[in-house]
C-alpha cells in the first residue's frame, strides 16, 4: 500500500464515523482543510531552521491541543472566526468557516489522533497533495454530497492540458475553477522540467502561473488548499483563488492560457427576498462593455468572457 493510499484510508475512515452525526463528505473535507492548515502552520512556526509565523499566536494549533470539551468547541470557533478576517490565502481558506463537528470528543480525536500524528510539512507535496485530491474525488463520487459538479474527471483535464501545452512562462486562468483541477494539472505539466528552470522562473510557477475564480465559498477554500498542498502559492501570500463571479465584470487582467469546464445549462440569476420573506430567483442579463451580446445565457457569457 502506498503512503498516499494509507493516508487517504486513515482520513476516510474517520469520515464514516462522523456521518452518523450528519457530517457529509464535503463538510468533513472542509474541517480537514481548516485543521490541516493550522497544523502545517504550527510545523512551520516551530521548525528549527527559518521558522515562519503564518497564523497569529492567538489562533495557534497548540490552543486546540490544550483545550477539552466545551472549551475546545469555543476555541475552535474563535480560531475560525478570527482567521476568516485575515487577508490573502488565510482569508480565502477560512472565509465564512464554521465548525460542523458538534461532538467535542470526536473533534478532539480528529485533532489528536489523525492530524497531529502526521508531520505534514515533512511529507512531500505529492503525498499530501495526492491524498487530498483523493478525498476530493471521493467526495465528488458521493451521490449525496452534490460535489460532483465542481470536480472535472482528471483524465479529461489531462487530455485538454496535453493539447493546450502550457509552458512555464505562461499564465493560466480558470474562471470557474471548482476544486482547482485544471490549475493543478497545468502546473504539473509546466513543471516537468523544473530542474532546468531559473529561480525566477520557479517563483513565477509557484506564485503567478495560475489564477482561479470560484463563486462558492466552500469550493474556493478546497481549491486554495488543494493548490497549497501541491506546493502552489504560499500560506502567507496573496490568494491564487478569487472568491467571486468571474462574469460580473472585466477582471482587468489578461492571461495567456484559459482552461475551464464552466457550468453549462444554466442562466445567470439573482435571488431577492420579498416582503413576505420568500426568496425569488430572477434571470439576470450580464452587461459588459467587452461583451458582444447582453444575455442571461451562462454558457454564452462564459464563452464571451474567455474570448475577451
Amino acid at each position: 500500500m502506498t503512503d498516499s493510499r494509507r493516508l487517504v484510508d486513515k482520513l476516510w475512515s474517520y469520515c464514516n464515523v462522523l456521518r452518523d452525526d450528519g457530517v457529509g463528505v464535503i463538510e468533513y473535507t472542509e474541517q480537514l482543510t481548516y485543521l490541516l492548515f493550522l497544523k502545517m502552520a504550527h510545523e512551520r512556526a516551530t521548525r528549527r531552521l527559518n521558522p515562519q509565523q503564518i497564523v497569529p499566536p492567538e489562533y495557534s494549533w497548540q490552543k486546540l491541543l490544550d483545550a477539552e470539551g466545551t472549551e475546545l468547541e469555543l476555541t475552535y470557533t474563535e480560531i475560525l472566526v478570527g482567521l476568516a478576517q485575515q487577508p490573502g490565502t488565510l482569508g480565502t481558506i477560512f472565509r465564512k468557516a464554521q465548525n460542523r463537528i458538534q461532538d467535542p470528543a470526536k473533534l478532539k480525536r480528529l485533532i489528536v489522533d489523525l492530524i497531529d500524528q502526521e508531520n505534514w510539512s515533512a511529507s512531500g507535496t505529492d503525498l499530501k497533495g495526492d491524498a487530498y485530491e483523493e478525498l476530493l474525488s471521493k467526495g465528488a463520487s458521493d451521490k449525496g454530497s452534490g460535489a460532483g459538479q465542481y470536480f472535472t474527471p482528471r483524465e479529461l483535464i489531462r487530455a485538454m492540458v496535453d493539447v493546450v501545452d502550457p509552458q512555464p512562462s505562461d499564465t493560466v486562468v480558470d474562471p470557474a475553477c471548482g476544486t482547482g483541477g485544471f490549475l493543478l494539472v497545468a502546473h504539473e505539466y509546466a513543471s516537468c522540467e523544473a530542474a532546468s528552470l531559473t529561480p525566477t522562473q520557479r517563483k513565477h510557477l509557484r506564485d503567478e502561473f495560475v489564477t482561479g475564480y470560484e463563486l462558492v465559498d466552500g469550493t474556493a477554500r478546497l481549491a486554495a488548499m488543494n493548490l497549497l498542498l501541491h506546493g502552489i502559492g504560499t500560506p502567507s501570500g496573496d490568494s491564487l483563488i478569487q472568491v467571486r463571479d468571474a462574469l460580473i465584470a472585466d477582471p482587468g487582467q489578461r492571461w495567456s492560457v484559459v482552461l475551464t469546464n464552466p457550468p453549462f445549462g444554466r442562466k445567470s440569476s439573482i435571488t431577492t427576498v420579498g416582503a413576505d420573506g420568500r426568496a425569488v430567483r430572477e434571470d439576470r442579463d450580464i452587461e459588459r462593455q467587452d461583451f458582444v451580446v447582453t444575455t442571461s445565457n451562462k454558457q454564452l457569457n462564459f464563452l464571451q468572457h474567455i474570448m475577451t
